[in-house]
């Protein structure tokens, strides 16, 4: 692998024109294609196997056109200072809107609220139902701008008017603001790391490269593939986090390299050899992690893990080709401007990032010179990661229990998680959805915005009218149920559907409790009516979806985390590394949804992140969070114990080898970290629900796993396993395939380069791009 990623990343540096020109096609290609097309989609949510998609098929089947994709609105009409609606006045007005809107183009029907008795019962409240011939992503906006209209005009009567529905869905893709705060945080992170304005601004060229070419690919696929604007907002954000962490990697073994005295051309290829090998481990992760997703059975989350899994493949292709190709173009810009001017041969362990090579430890280049490196002389000299470790190793026991009993503390409040898919309940009161949700309880009943759906089939009913009003009076009489409407039957008059609206709202846990029982009482409702019935609606469809996410939670963290301790087996040649890997993983991803927990649920802390509403955690955020953050922390496993496995390979004993890992990763295994909780925070700002938590959920874990799991509990079970960490039985020794991730391949080519004629001066390549 080592060998061929060096070579790769040569001949990308050689042909770095034609490189260059490769990908200015692709965007090229893939930018035309994706801002003339038709963009991303509604995405209904499908779930195949469960109830409330077996009845919403039924409807399908039966009532066809009473399931349409059409987008829909309701305006909420509540009267001043408790009138009443049906005042004069205040009909006309709410009347003259509901005639306004039926002369748009785009609208299919307007329900009058007097006629199709949506007045509550106190006459304080109504609502006029809009459907539309389209979905909300192709409203235009003249149509968006009536409905507006409208709604300013009966507020001119002194009605006040909210408005809420599928119609004010549209736009929320990314805002571009979460994008640009990860990128200005990351921007200080990089200059502070490096050191110079170059080294840090290629990393964020790249990444918004491969970001920008995700982008494109997900606008363009979108529509035909059904993938909605969280699927962007997603790839967008993951794009960016992988794309500047493993350009980062790169560039600062290419500076270490270049340290070590190798030519340009030579300190790229062996950077694309040796932490390419890593990135492309890392991101072969992340993408198992990501597509292991479409084990779960659920149709959007499948399209969202494939997304997401095809910008991160994109991010290593772009670190392995355009890094060192524009690394061809700029060969002494990446260093710091104090390494520039100086002299080459004086005191080259100073042209290394952070200045973590001292005079007396350029033990790289021979292990005789690394398995002195305790001596004494040197001690004085090391770096802030060398001397963690080196605490971390004299004591691992109180290190350890340090972080597994703080990570066990924060991940308690996981065991009351309580699955849903918050609507907008969980917006903020100074949206116009809110505070029609909120009017509607208000006259209605707190029920009243999640009502449940019943389809009756009474095909082989001899009277099926008897048999669906026996039915609906028998599920009206179960306790939780204030209202059942009047059944609508289809064309054959064997099929009704009829509502039932609970007495709680949506994300109650009683409403759940009535969902229940009316489905485990099914046989005494059904019994002598020869008809049978389903459940279904937005409600039981969010408990379906949540009964359905957990009962694959465990079968996909086993499936992932199989595939990952075998792919660590592979690159490590160890037992007990991948192990310890997983076991740290889940440590930290509990801990991170206990968090979560905490905030959107519970309600600590929320009013900082701007949480107007705490309620369930949304079903598919779960399962996603793990995904994800089972890639992202196997990123850091890789680039943190692949320096660790390349010095233990080259001589070093297991404690020492602990210590080289910390001094030549640490500071950049910690900007990376910060890099993605920067970029990961700033997305807590966008609207959606599910995009906020994911945000937040991610940042945390990215803290809690690299700043406590690999950063001190990894690094004490090391010092406590000694060299027994790095053992591995010969017969499985002889099985397994040599990847090399270390690049011992490469040491012969490094043999070579590093005598005195190999190693050109620092102005050599390219002159006129200094």
């Amino acid at each position: 692998m080592a060998t061929y990623l060096y070579r790769l990343g040569r001949l990308a540096f050689r042909r770095r024109r034609y490189v260059a020109l490769i990908w200015v096609a692709i965007l090229a290609a893939v930018g035309f294609g994706g801002l003339t097309g038709q963009g991303t989609s509604d995405g209904d949510l499908t779930m195949p196997g469960i109830e409330s998609q077996k009845a919403y098929d039924l409807i399908q089947q039966r009532f066809p056109g009473a399931a349409a994709d059409g987008a829909s609105a309701q305006l909420v009409f509540v009267a001043p200072g408790g009138q009443q609606v049906t005042a004069t006045d205040h009909r006309a007005a709410i009347e003259d809107t509901v005639h306004r809107l039926a002369g748009d183009a785009q609208v299919a029907g307007v329900a009058d609220p007097f006629t199709s008795q949506a007045v509550s019962k106190d006459g304080t409240t109504a609502y006029a139902t809009v459907s539309y011939k389209v979905t909300s992503d192709d409203l235009t906006d003249a149509s968006r701008t009536a409905l507006d209209k409208a709604a300013d005009q009966a507020r001119a009567e002194g009605l006040t008017v909210e408005m809420g529905g599928s119609a004010l869905d549209g736009g929320d893709g990314p805002s571009g603001v979460s994008e640009g705060i990860g990128i200005a945080v990351a921007a200080v992170v990089l200059l502070v790391t490096f050191g110079s304005m170059a080294a840090a601004g290629m990393p964020l060229l790249t990444a918004i490269i491969g970001a920008a070419a995700s982008l494109f690919g997900i606008l363009l696929l979108g529509h035909p593939l059904g993938l909605t604007s969280d699927t962007l907002t997603l790839g967008m954000m993951l794009g960016l986090a992988v794309g500047i962490d493993y350009a980062l990697f790169v560039i600062s073994r290419y500076r270490e390299e270049r340290a070590r005295g190798r030519s340009p051309q030579e300190a790229a290829g062996t950077a694309v050899g040796t932490a390419g090998s890593a990135v492309v481990f890392a991101g072969l992760t992340v993408v198992i992690a990501l597509a292991g997703l479409s084990v779960v059975g659920i149709p959007t989350l499948t399209k969202m893990g494939l997304a997401a899994a095809g910008a991160v493949s994109v991010a290593v292709l772009v670190a392995l080709t355009i890094v060192p190709a524009l690394l061809g173009f700029w060969p002494n810009a990446v260093l710091s401007r104090r390494v520039r001017k100086g002299p080459r041969t004086s005191r080259p362990a100073r042209l290394l990032p952070g200045r973590e090579h001292r005079r007396g430890t350029d033990a790289e280049v021979t292990p005789r010179g690394r398995e002195n490196h305790s001596a004494g002389p040197d001690r004085k000299k090391e770096n802030l990661g060398t001397r963690w470790a080196r605490f971390v190793l004299r004591r691992p026991v109180v290190v350890l229990l340090f972080g597994v009993l703080g990570l066990g503390a924060l991940a308690v409040p996981v065991s009351q998680l309580h699955l849903g898919m918050p609507g907008d309940e969980a917006l903020s009161t100074s949206t116009t959805q809110r505070r029609a949700y909120d009017d509607l309880a208000k006259g209605f009943g707190p029920g009243f915005n999640g009502p449940l759906t019943i389809v009756v089939d009474a095909k082989g009913a001899p009277d099926a009218k008897a048999s669906v009003d026996r039915i609906s009076a028998r599920i009206g009489e179960t306790e939780g149920i204030v209202s059942v409407s009047q059944p609508s039957f289809d064309k054959a008059g064997d099929t009704a559907i009829f509502s039932a609206t609970p007495s709680t709202s949506p994300t109650d846990a009683k409403t759940r409790t009535v969902v229940t029982t009316v489905r485990d009482h099914r046989p005494e409702i059904e019994s002598g009516t020869s008809a049978t019935f389903e459940v279904t609606g937005t409600t039981a469809l969010n408990i379906d979806v949540a009964a359905k996410v957990q009962s694959a939670l465990v079968p996909y963290l086993s499936v992932v985390v199989g595939l990952a301790i075998v792919l660590l087996l592979v690159v490590f040649r160890s037992v007990l590394v991948p192990v310890k890997a997983a076991l740290g993983f889940v440590l930290s991803v509990l801990a991170a949804l206990g968090l979560v927990v905490l905030v959107f649920q519970q309600g600590h802390l929320a009013g900082l992140l701007g949480v107007q509403q705490t309620g369930p955690i949304m079903s598919l955020m779960p399962i996603f969070m793990v995904g994800i953050v089972f890639g992202l922390a196997m990123d850091y496993e890789v680039f943190l114990l692949s320096r660790m496995r390349e010095a233990h390979a080259h001589g070093e004993d297991a404690g020492q080898a602990v210590v080289s890992g910390f001094r030549h990763s640490a500071r950049v295994v910690v900007a990376a970290a910060l890099i993605m909780i920067a970029v990961f925070s700033g997305f807590i700002e966008e609207k959606g629900s599910m995009i906020k938590m994911i945000g937040f959920g991610l940042a945390a874990a990215v803290l809690l796993d690299a700043f406590v799991v690999r950063m001190a509990v990894v690094p004490a079970v090391l010092a406590l396993l000694g060299k027994k960490a790095w053992w591995l039985p010969r017969w499985l020794d002889r099985f397994l395939p040599h990847v090399d991730i270390e690049g011992a391949a490469l040491s012969r080519h490094g043999a070579e380069e590093d005598t005195p004629e190999a190693g050109p001066a620092l102005h050599e390549a390219a002159p006129a791009h200094r």
